[in-house]
């Protein structure tokens, strides 16, 4: 029976990437415990203060944000208790924490797919690093001065803490492991059941004018819609495509895979943080606001860029043309 098919097709995909996942983030898991039951972590802390200073948060979560750029959202989050004690983390912080690994993660394997769009990769990288920042920097500034979200955080899903037991920490391992796929397979059916109701289409076509805000249209704008709901392999994958037929132009790519990097996959990625306590609005609502004006800006500058620094610094026209061939 097709749907039966369809079922296992999909349930066989989850599997896959919850596989992928194991196996990247049990090894870093252990081996980050390990080292804070060592010392190490406390150790190398100030060398990520600046940085953690500047966004209000504990110096030992630059590790799990260091380990989010690198891995993926997936690798930070069994890392965020087990650094930090959770009774010394507010909302504030775990939402200011979920916005700075939001913005930029995995971005070995995120920026190559842009790359391989167009867009140069050091230019999008550092533009999704440092808007990272700077929205984590003016979203901790607003809440530490209006003491907005300053209560205990609450998570609904504690991935993993601090424990001085290596049984209790395995156990607290495993536990993290099973609710990671749960929570895998349901967003992978939520998202299933979006598709088929027509309900993230009418989604993606009610974005169209937010876009144009942001100096993306056309058909860059329906695929920006895409990334931005599905993330950036499917969002960028398909302006790999019409990247090449050249059915769509250079600076709407760039823009394109700016705003991608800026936000994406925000239905999967929102719930995750928000199950660790982080709040809806500011991991969401603002993120959202943030990446409409940062680009709107962006696409100001570009305009004023004439063709030669524009292809020299932002976009590979050689690199396409070999993609082409």
């Amino acid at each position: 029976m097709p749907f039966l098919s369809f079922i296992q097709r999909n349930t066989a995909q989850t599997l896959g990437i919850y596989w992928v996942l194991v196996r990247i983030t049990v090894p870093i898991a252990i081996l980050t415990e390990l080292l804070s039951r060592m010392g190490v972590v406390k150790a190398v802390a100030p060398a990520f203060a600046p940085v953690m200073n500047l966004v209000g948060l504990p110096p030992e979560l630059g590790l799990a944000w260091l380990t989010g750029m690198l891995v993926g959202i997936w690798g930070a989050i069994p890392l965020v208790f087990t650094l930090v004690p959770i009774s010394s983390l507010s909302i504030a912080d775990i939402t200011v924490f979920s916005a700075l690994i939001l913005f930029a993660h995995g971005l070995p394997i995120e920026q190559k797919i842009i790359q391989k769009a167009g867009p140069g990769m050091i230019a999008t990288t550092v533009l999704r690093i440092a808007g990272g920042l700077l929205y984590a920097f003016i979203l901790h500034h607003v809440l530490a001065a209006t003491g907005w979200l300053s209560a205990p955080v609450a998570p609904v899903w504690l991935p993993m803490s601090a424990t001085p037991d290596w049984s209790d920490y395995a156990w607290g391992l495993a536990e993290t492991m099973v609710w990671m796929l749960l929570i895998l397979v349901t967003l992978s059916w939520g998202l299933e059941i979006l598709r088929v109701t027509g309900l993230m289409a009418l989604m993606m076509k009610a974005l169209s004018p937010v876009l144009r805000l942001a100096g993306i249209s056309g058909e860059a704008g329906h695929l920006t819609a895409i990334g931005l709901f599905l993330g950036i392999s499917y969002g960028a994958g398909l302006l790999i495509r019409e990247a090449r037929s050249g059915a769509v132009a250079p600076r709407q790519i760039f823009l394109s895979c700016v705003f991608m990097g800026f936000a994406h996959s925000v239905i999967e990625d929102t719930i995750v943080v928000m199950s660790l306590g982080a709040n809806l609005h500011g991991v969401l609502t603002g993120r959202l606001l943030f990446a409409v004006a940062a680009c709107s800006a962006i696409a100001a500058l570009l305009r004023r860029l004439p063709d030669e620094a524009f292809f020299a610094q932002m976009f590979r026209l050689r690199y396409m043309a070999a993609e082409r061939r």
